[in-house]
């Protein structure tokens, strides 16, 4: 019996159901996009117009002596208390960055997260960054992206396997948004969260990322994330400078993670307080570092532009890095709303200019300008700690719009990557991901969509 014409046909069938899938997640991708790059970029105007309500509040406390210091403080605490209260009461998934759950979804270790997870995340979100909790919107805009193309994928019965890659898609939409990097929501997906090239993915995270990024611009403008002044390309005897930046970045990453995660465990062994009270006593310690330095609370957009235009000075960096990764470690561990990326570049552009000028001092004769490697700080502790090297070279490439450290970027994250894997360190989102509660959903079979 041939069975030669019964083998080619099924090939014809399945090639004609995934050239189906493909067009569908196509045209799908760009509705999802369109509901990421909405909901970011009214998360960021939101976030840009609560951040000049603390600076006003801030200004205005700071002349009404011992009663300004504490009403910030409870008017921050406040904030955070209600955040965590809204997480605990309505949408639990919507704890912490986002991230990690993310990237569990996408490998079958968690469910995916409701619909209530958008508006929880977005008004939690808001109050704790808001307060000055040093989180960074990127978590939050993943998250509701993902969950927006999730429900797409949903609306039009998708398979399971296409809603995977719409959910990647949408998390990466919300990224692009986020720092209005376009690229970076592409390379994100396939480095990060998923770990590996798949072309349904790869369609979708293109089509959702292009439409996030036209609504962001359309609503946000076109600005680069930070100014930065001209830069000259290094010279090639300054590269061994920036592998050695790399190297301290690689340190510097893996204090970070076991900072982030130390402060973790100690939470856990006062689950007993109520998360609102542990919120509140974070939110008064922020509003109280933001009496007396504005600048040090938040986001950090702030502090990495002071680094790129070099306007710190030498002595008070280990001091403001220092104090910054407290901040970050004690706003993480109650588990509110907020991500970690943008504060990573932050922290990765003060280590950067710290460095800079060190080498300057030293090897004046070399004419090193220290906002380049400001620059180069940003990607090489992003890659340390993130473990993502593509993706912070292409982000800190995009929110800087500048291409002339590219090498010396790409030296740095080869020892960014090296030491922390020579020392064992995990990648902050694996860890995080390792944390989240066992509730591994059975998996769908591949013609129907997750419940």
């Amino acid at each position: 019996m041939n069975t030669t014409p019964r083998i080619q046909a099924k090939a014809a069938r399945e090639a004609a159901t995934t050239s189906g899938s493909f067009l569908a997640i196509a045209l799908i991708a760009p509705l999802a996009g369109l509901g990421a790059g909405v909901i970011g970029a009214l998360f960021r105007l939101t976030l840009a117009h609560a951040d000049r309500l603390r600076d006003a509040l801030i200004a205005r406390s700071n002349g009404w002596g011992v009663p300004g210091f504490v009403l910030l403080m409870a008017l921050a605490a406040a904030g955070a208390a209600i955040a965590a209260w809204l997480v605990r009461r309505f949408a639990p998934a919507a704890s912490g960055s986002g991230v990690p759950r993310v990237v569990a979804v996408l490998h079958d270790e968690a469910p995916p997260a409701p619909a209530g997870v958008i508006p929880v995340k977005f008004l939690a979100g808001t109050l704790v960054i808001g307060s000055g909790l040093a989180l960074g919107r990127e978590g939050p805009t993943v998250q509701m992206g993902a969950s927006i193309a999730y429900y797409a994928g949903r609306l039009f019965r998708r398979s399971w396997t296409d809603c995977r890659a719409l959910i990647a898609a949408g998390a990466g939409a919300g990224l692009a948004v986020a720092f209005n990097a376009p690229i970076s929501g592409a390379v994100f997906v396939l480095e990060t969260l998923v770990k590996r090239f798949e072309v349904r993915i790869a369609i979708a995270a293109l089509g959702a990322s292009a439409i996030s990024i036209w609504v962001g611009r359309a609503l946000l403008g076109n600005a680069p994330g930070y100014a930065l002044g001209s830069l000259v390309e290094p010279a090639f005897t300054a590269i061994p400078l920036f592998v050695l930046l790399g190297t301290g970045a690689g340190c510097a990453g893996v204090l970070y993670n076991r900072t982030l995660l130390a402060s973790l465990s100690m939470v856990d062994r006062i689950a007993w307080i109520p998360i609102e009270l542990r919120a509140a006593s974070v939110g008064a310690l922020v509003g109280a570092v933001a009496w007396f330095s504005p600048s040090l609370v938040g986001g950090g957009d702030v502090l990495a532009q002071q680094a790129l235009s070099g306007s710190s000075t030498i002595g008070i960096i280990p001091l403001i890095f220092l104090l910054r990764l407290i901040l970050i470690a004690c706003s993480v561990a109650p588990g509110t709303p907020g991500g970690l990326l943008a504060p990573i570049l932050a922290l990765g552009a003060e280590l950067g200019l710290f460095f800079g000028m060190l080498c300057a001092l030293c090897l004046p004769r070399m004419g090193l300008q220290p906002e380049g490697f400001a620059v180069v700080g940003m990607a090489a502790l992003f890659t340390a700690i993130v473990r993502a090297p593509l993706t912070g070279i292409v982000l800190v490439t995009e929110v800087t719009d500048n291409v002339k450290m590219l090498l010396p970027m790409i030296v740095a994250c080869f020892a960014a990557t090296l030491i922390p894997a020579l020392l064992d360190d995990a990648p902050i989102l694996d860890a995080l991901r390792a944390r989240l509660p066992a509730t591994a959903p059975t998996a769908p079979p591949d013609n129907t969509p997750r419940v």
